[in-house]
């Protein structure tokens, strides 16, 4: 298996990012940072990350999922994760990274927040 599959799709007004394998050092940050600069050059707004299938973050993917929603963030959209598995749902409460991601159980109250909430502006505004 490759570092990290990225497959695209759309639900509704939202572009949903279904990852496979990897957020590490390498090619799998490289390719989903490449994976959302090419949303926003699109003007992609409401972006989902299906997290169902990643097996493995280290410290450079928690790095680029930072760096990817404060790139989202800055144009105006909002970066939303989804189906944390068991590991990552761990990393990012050891890391406090719920305090800047909006995570979801399952793909339908993700979709549906983009029109309920406004974004997490304040903390995104604190990131370097």
């Amino acid at each position: 298996m490759k570092n990290l599959n990225i497959t695209e799709r759309r639900n509704d007004l939202v572009t949903i990012l279904d990852l496979e394998g990897n957020i590490r050092l390498g090619d799998g940050s490289a390719a989903l940072h490449e994976a959302l600069r090419l949303l926003v050059e699109k003007g992609e707004k409401n972006i989902l990350l299906n997290m169902a299938n990643v097996a493995h973050i280290d410290s450079s993917g928690l790095g680029e999922l930072v760096s990817g929603y404060t790139t989202v963030h800055r144009t105006g959209g909002e970066l939303k994760l989804f189906n944390l598995s068991e590991r990552a749902h761990e990393l990012m409460t050891m890391t406090k990274l719920f305090t800047v991601f909006d995570v979801y159980n399952n793909e339908s109250e993700a979709v549906q927040s983009f029109a309920a909430a406004p974004p997490k502006s304040a903390v995104a505004d604190n990131l370097p």
